[in-house]
């Protein structure tokens, strides 16, 4: 998969998180969460719907700036998807400082 080019904007250190599925981890840089949060989910029985949206929204060529503007608006991002009747949470919010 092609990682995102991020700009400076982007090279913030965040925490991601899926719901009952993969503990909180923190990235240097944005573009490189979104690359492991997708390889994570895509992994997962999403269905087709479900996978193709989150392939649009997390590879697409300006997905760490869309992301960075939900951070910067909204302090983090909360996305949800159905898995086997039960609903998750995948969490991106800027990592809590040292």
């Amino acid at each position: 998969m092609e990682i995102l080019a991020g700009t400076a904007s982007t090279g913030t250190a965040v925490t991601v998180s899926i719901e009952d599925i993969a503990a909180p981890a923190t990235f240097a840089r944005l573009p490189v969460a979104l690359a492991a949060l997708w390889e994570s989910l895509r992994a997962l029985p999403l269905g087709h719907t479900q996978a193709e949206a989150y392939r649009d929204f997390l590879t697409r060529p300006d997905a760490a700036e869309r992301v960075q503007e939900f951070l910067d608006r909204d302090g983090c991002l909360m996305l949800s998807f159905a898995m086997s009747g039960r609903h998750h949470s995948v969490r991106i919010a800027p990592a809590a400082p040292r």
